[in-house]
Order: structure tokens, then C-alpha cells, then sequence
């Protein structure tokens, strides 16, 4: 190539970058950076003339199709750009406005702080906010809030969604911690695990106990027949005393009851996902990470528990036989028309002795407490109100209740 600034040159190298340009995109997403060794490799310079792939580049950048990143050891790398993107670049009026809203094309999703762009391209206060008044009303960026960060002025394209990150996942709605959903997808979780790790026995009558060979019932219970009654069983027998019938035996409490020893399809966390997903509780899409989430919660409430079955972890409630046999969904509508009923427990009541109730199992002075020590036994006023001694002391605005 004779005279790099002649028409025909020009020509040659428009050509050269559009060649390589959609040779790059064939061979890599956005995300990918080209080294220098990367775009020779291409095959679309002529004899590999660095002389040449620098002219390209240059175009290239210049057109902001490329963007240059630095590799880790110094050298200099590309990423490729849309040309949808490209145009927005090329159409802004000036080069800080251009600078202001390449900060902001980088962040991606998780959007970044107005600070943080004043700091990184050491622009004025003034010329910020008129870049960023020019942009907004272009509809190229729009504000957002990052959960993690609520009071700060965060910018981000307006094309894109604010990753998980940024809006808190699931979770929150308007920037906002939803409590009230978590604590239902909690409870429909909790259900679908006691209903899968535990049977439902509604209460058999109890069997009535027959009597053993060769001892009568009645009020002969105990006495050993003799052989000739036991051979005269087979005679027609003489007829019995009417007597009044038997009350019949009391019946069973509805429980649940745990699955026998050995059964190994208790929920795993793929199973609870897939059912969250056809009850469509939500218009959220909950991935397997969210819903483990909820599940470890309700396993460090002491809720339910892990199980290993061979390669298979599933989930399984505490204390089966002390849980509600109420649905979650009934417990729900119950409380939708008696609001009084209050919040929805999930699980049994906690386990209680006379240790834990009695003052003395949560005393904070118990190491002190001696007859004739600062707190004794026989003046222990806790002590009193728990046995109904003495009426519970009510501490006034000035004046704490004694220990």
C-alpha cells in the first residue's frame, strides 16, 4: 500500500475495517477482548501488516465500534460494540458528555454513582449535571436506586434492567424490603415440606384386646379355665346374661406422624422450586438460589432439617408429631377475615420445662442468688409473682423493677 493517504488506501482500509469488524463479532460476544496476537490471528490483514491493523483499529475506535481495555501485564486489548451503541456515542455533542455517559454504558446493570463519575473523568459540578440533564432527556440514561446503597444518586442505560444486585432480587419491591410476601412464600414452603416429610394420621380406633387362651374376661379376668370348659367351646353354649354394650374405645388425635425409617423422597430444594413455580404465587421468577435462601432460613429457625439419602439432600420437619394440622392456606383465610388471630406461626410451640419458665432458668444474677447474698431464695420477688405469691410489680418511668 503505496501512500496511506490517498483515496484509494482510504478505501482499502474503510474496507479492512468493515471485514474486521464483522470477522470480530463472529468470533466473540461483547464481553470478549481481542489482543493484538487475537485480531491478526483473524486472518483478514493483508500479510499481517501491523501497520495496516493500526490504521483499522484506529477507525474502528474513532467510529467507538472498538473499545480499548488494558490486559492484565500492560498490553492493550478491544472490545467490540454495537453499532446501535456506536451511533449514541457519535451523536452526542461534545466530549464530556460523551465521557459521562461511557461511565455510565460501563457499569452495565449494576448502574454507578454520580460521585464516582465526577471522580474518575474530573469534570465540574456544573458540566456534570448539564451532560447528565442532556442525556436523561435523550432517554440514553435514567436514575435507579441500589438497595444497598438507598440514598445515592445512581445513573444507568436506559436500555438496561438493574441486576439483582442493585433491586435486591425477588424480594424487594420499589426499593423496599417485602416482608409481607416473604413470610407467605415461607409458609407455603414450610407446608409443602411437613406435608412430603411426614404422613397425616387422622386417628384409628384402637384395636380391643383379645383375650389369651384359657383365661376368661369379665369379672372372672385372670382365672385359668379348666381343660373340660376350653373342650366345651365347641357345645352350643348356654345363653349369656344380656348386659349393656361397651362403650366403644376412645379414638385417635389427628397428627402428623414421621415417615417410617428408610424413605428417601423427602423435598430436596429442586422439588420446592418446581412447586413454587406451579402454584404461581408470584409474578417473580424465583430460581433455585432464592428459594434456598428461604429455605436455610427456616432451617436456622429450627424449623426443619437437612437429610442425606444416599446423594440426595432433602428437607424434613422437627417434631412432626407437635405440628399444626391446620393448612397454611386455611390458617391464611382465617386470618383475612379475623385479623385479631394476628401473624401466622409456622411450626410447633417451643419446648418449655419448669427450668425454662421458673425465674430462676433465665435469672441473670443466678450466680449471686444466696440466702443472706444480694438476692436470695425467700426475698426473690420474680420468685413470688411466678407462684402466685405476690402480684407482678409494674416499674414507673423513674423506677426499674428489682432483681
Amino acid at each position: 500500500m503505496a501512500a496511506p493517504n490517498s483515496e484509494a488506501d482510504q478505501a482499502k482500509l474503510q474496507i479492512f475495517k468493515d471485514e474486521l469488524y464483522d470477522t470480530i463479532r463472529e468470533h466473540g460476544s461483547e464481553t470478549r477482548v481481542f489482543s493484538q496476537a487475537d485480531l491478526k490471528g483473524l486472518g483478514v490483514i493483508p500479510n499481517n501488516d501491523v501497520r495496516i491493523l493500526v490504521d483499522v483499529i484506529q477507525m474502528l475506535t474513532n467510529e467507538k465500534l472498538l473499545i480499548g481495555v488494558h490486559l492484565p501485564g500492560g498490553e492493550l486489548g478491544w472490545k467490540w460494540r454495537s453499532r446501535e451503541d456506536a451511533k449514541k456515542y457519535t451523536s452526542l455533542p461534545d466530549e464530556p458528555t460523551r465521557l459521562v455517559y461511557g461511565e455510565i454504558d460501563q457499569a452495565g446493570q449494576d448502574g454507578v454513582w454520580i460521585r464516582h463519575i465526577k471522580l474518575r473523568i474530573n469534570i465540574q459540578d456544573a458540566t456534570l449535571k448539564a451532560c447528565i440533564k442532556f442525556l436523561e432527556s435523550k432517554g440514553f440514561i435514567s436514575s435507579m436506586t441500589n438497595v444497598e446503597m438507598p440514598n445515592r444518586k445512581m445513573y444507568i442505560r436506559a436500555d438496561l434492567k438493574p441486576s439483582e444486585r442493585a433491586t435486591g432480587g425477588p424480594w424487594f419491591t420499589d426499593g423496599e424490603l417485602d416482608e409481607a410476601f416473604i413470610k407467605v412464600i415461607e409458609g407455603i414452603i414450610f407446608e409443602y415440606i411437613k406435608t412430603r416429610s411426614a404422613y397425616f394420621s387422622r386417628g384409628t380406633v384402637l384395636p380391643q384386646r383379645q383375650p389369651k387362651k384359657g383365661v376368661v374376661t369379665g369379672d372372672a379376668r385372670g382365672v385359668k379355665r379348666t381343660a373340660t370348659d376350653i373342650s366345651n367351646d365347641d357345645a352350643t353354649p348356654a345363653p349369656a346374661p344380656a348386659t349393656k354394650a361397651a362403650p366403644p374405645p376412645p379414638k385417635g388425635k389427628p397428627m402428623y406422624l414421621p415417615m417410617p425409617a428408610g424413605y428417601k423422597k423427602y423435598p430436596t430444594v429442586n422439588d420446592i422450586t418446581e412447586f413454587i413455580h406451579n402454584q404461581k404465587v408470584s409474578t417473580a421468577m424465583l430460581g433455585v438460589a432464592d428459594i434456598q435462601a428461604l429455605v436455610d432460613v427456616l432451617v436456622f429457625d429450627g424449623l426443619i432439617e437437612p437429610i442425606q439419602v444416599h446423594n440426595r439432600k432433602g428437607y424434613r420437619v422437627v417434631r412432626p408429631t407437635k405440628q399444626d394440622t391446620v393448612s397454611y392456606a386455611k390458617r391464611q383465610q382465617d386470618r383475612e377475615s379475623h385479623p385479631e388471630l394476628g401473624d401466622i406461626v409456622l411450626g410447633p410451640p417451643p419446648l418449655s420445662s419448669a427450668v425454662t419458665e421458673a425465674p430462676c432458668g433465665k435469672c441473670p444474677v443466678f450466680e449471686l442468688c444466696q440466702e443472706g447474698g444480694p438476692v436470695a431464695p425467700s426475698t426473690c420477688v420474680y420468685f413470688q409473682e411466678w407462684l402466685g405469691l405476690k402480684e407482678p410489680a409494674v416499674a414507673t418511668a423513674n423506677e426499674t423493677a428489682p432483681l
